[in-house]
């Protein structure tokens, strides 16, 4: 029997240069309303449903190697439209993945304060 508490995860915590910026990007990015504060930027989960993000002022410069990346999942046949809208929001286009594994292929992207994160698309499974 375990005895331990659930866990889940409760937010997606960000640094940034400039939070209210870089939180109302992911704000329009996610179809989201920001509740901007002082220094801080909240973006509650779509519909309720997802994760909250939370975009707070950096306290020490970024290191050069980022060592986590969200990856976003839209509907198949999106995500070049997605990765588009991204690009015209602010992200840089980085890099797509087609073919490297099987039933995924994602473009990766870097928002405007360079954390990168994955748009990435899924055959239905049906497809063959």
């Amino acid at each position: 029997m375990n005895d331990q508490p659930p866990i889940s995860l409760g937010a997606w915590n960000v640094e940034a240069e400039n939070p209210d910026e870089l939180g109302k990007f992911w704000a329009d990015f996610l179809g989201v309303t920001p509740h901007l504060y002082s220094g801080m930027a909240y973006l509650p989960p779509h519909d309720g449903n997802g994760v909250p993000m939370m975009f707070q002022t950096r306290g020490a410069p970024r290191p050069e190697h980022q060592a986590v990346h969200l990856d976003l999942t839209v509907p198949w046949g999106q995500r070049e439209a997605e990765a588009g809208r991204a690009i015209e929001l602010g992200a840089t286009y980085k890099w797509d993945v087609l073919d490297e594994h099987p039933r995924v292929r994602w473009t990766t992207v870097a928002d405007p304060e360079g954390n990168l994160f994955c748009v990435a698309e899924h055959p239905p499974a049906n497809a063959e």
